[in-house]
């Protein structure tokens, strides 16, 4: 079926990603938990097997004759097979025990780190916060580091505004009418919270750099809803199936930092966060995923950096995403996703730049997206790719009902592929084309809403439009313009 609202499709495909990833996870872990018993009887089986495996040898290979065995010879072999079986439930049995024993320790280590984490005092959470590091570090079984990171994540998605974080209150009142009557309700603060949480995030990504004693890369991680003050994740790297940032705010004096962080799961998203820090940086980071997600992102940080970034995958989407800030640069970014999609999108602000970026993957889509920058530059990008090997080429460009407003310029870039859709734009402004290469099988600008201020290098010699470039004849007549007369 056609989906006629990609932001909505797109929020359905991503909740059931998550809860394929969720069952697949409770899956992994059953069969953990089965891990005991299924190596017990391997052991079991195995030392049978070589039992057996000499037996035939000596018999077959050197041989040796089988005896009929006298009482001796058969109270000996009761006793071995007794003696066997007696060894493999002392195993199981000492193996348990220590189980136990480590499930033990577990609990009393992470019960005490958790009930620091809810402790009044700010200074014993901090401790709470190192504690709770601590455990994931000693107990690095999955499910065991798995719940550490799981306590801490929960703790900075607890309800929290910045302006309350740095002061001593611990308590706030607020009045309201109700029925005609004013009501007083008094809000529990956690007073001092900010250093607590900043010591969360620092403990978090210092465990995600490479030269951290212990890594927890392969950790899921959900800060869905979470308040992120001076997040700082450059150089990081989330491999775990699930990397959630869904609905945070990343606020803050200084830049959310995810400069050269590697996205390397399964699934990132970052659908519907928000950020306001003074910077939003993703320069050179390298999102390697089945599936990387900004759909509903509203980025209002002055500058917004994408420089250089790398996608890969099956899928890329910016759906509904609106870049709101002075400036957002993609300049010179890969994107090699199989779909890249920046459908329904705002551009605004005063520059936005994809120059010299990269999109080579089978789809990209820029339908019905706003453009609306004081400028905003495609210069010597390259828009689709030809097919090599066993690539078969961009399949379609689309920016169908894509609105060009202001100074849009496409110069010197490549737009390549099977075919390129412009049909149905709103171009108002100054969009240049100026050498700009069309190497697509077909480029469409037919039925423009709007046609003013567009430039191509044949506008003062039609004959030099190359014959992929569509309609004809040229130029294309807006939807509102009256049909040209019929000649006579």
């Amino acid at each position: 079926m056609l989906c006629r609202n990609p932001v909505r499709c797109a929020a359905h495909r991503d909740r059931a990603t998550m809860q394929l990833m969720r069952w697949w996870g409770r899956l992994g872990r059953r069969l953990r938990r089965a891990a005991l018993l299924f190596a017990v009887l391997t052991a079991v089986v195995g030392g049978l097997a070589v039992a057996g495996s000499t037996w035939w040898l000596l018999w077959l290979g050197l041989g040796a004759k089988a005896e009929t065995p006298n009482q001796l010879d058969l109270t000996k072999i009761a006793l071995s097979v007794t003696a066997g079986v007696g060894g493999a439930v002392a195993l199981v049995v000492a193996y348990r025990r220590q189980r136990d024993l480590e499930r033990g320790r577990f609990a009393e280590l992470f019960g005490a780190a958790a009930r620091q984490l809810g402790d009044e005092d700010p200074a014993v959470r901090l401790a709470g916060v190192y504690a709770m590091a601590g455990v994931a570090d000693e107990f690095s079984a999955p499910v065991r580091r798995q719940q550490c990171v799981d306590v801490l994540c929960g703790y900075l998605r607890l309800p929290y505004e910045p302006d309350d974080g740095a002061n001593h209150l611990i308590s706030r009142a607020e009045t309201a009418q109700e029925s005609g009557r004013e009501v007083e309700r008094v809000y529990r603060l956690r007073h001092n919270d900010r250093e607590v949480r900043r010591t969360i995030v620092r403990v978090i990504a210092d465990h995600l750099r490479p030269y951290g004693e212990a890594s927890w890369s392969r950790c899921d991680f959900d800060f869905t809803g979470a308040v992120l003050e001076n997040a700082d994740f450059e150089a990081t790297e989330f491999a775990g199936r699930l990397t959630t940032f869904t609905g945070v705010r990343f606020v803050g004096d200084r830049a959310a930092d995810f400069n050269r962080a590697r996205f390397t799961g399964q699934h990132v998203t970052f659908r519907d966060a928000v950020f306001t820090a003074p910077i939003t940086h993703f320069g050179n980071a390298e999102f390697r995923t089945a599936r990387t997600t900004f759909d509903g992102v509203t980025f209002k940080s002055p500058q917004t950096r994408f420089d250089e970034a790398k996608f890969t995958g099956a899928h890329s989407g910016f759906i509904g995403t609106r870049f709101l800030g002075a400036r957002t640069s993609w300049r010179a970014a890969a994107f090699q996703t199989e779909r890249t999609s920046f459908a329904q999108a705002t551009l605004d602000g005063e520059h936005v730049s994809f120059e010299q970026a990269v999109f080579s993957g089978q789809h990209l889509a820029f339908t019905a997206a706003q453009l609306y920058a004081t400028t905003v530059s495609f210069e010597e990008a390259k828009l689709g790719a030809a097919p090599r090997l066993r690539f078969r080429g961009t399949r379609d460009i689309d920016f169908v009902g894509t609105e060009f407003h202001g100074a849009v310029s496409f110069a010197r870039s490549t737009i390549a592929g099977r075919a390129a859709d412009f049909r149905e734009g709103d171009f108002f402004g100054e969009i240049s084309f100026a050498g700009t290469r069309f190497t697509a099988g077909e480029t469409d600008f037919d039925r423009p809403k709007a046609w003013v201020g567009v430039r191509f290098d044949w506008d003062d010699n039609p004959i030099a439009k190359p014959t992929s470039v569509k309609p004809n004849p040229w130029p294309p007549v807006p939807e509102s313009a009256p049909a040209p007369a019929p000649s006579i």
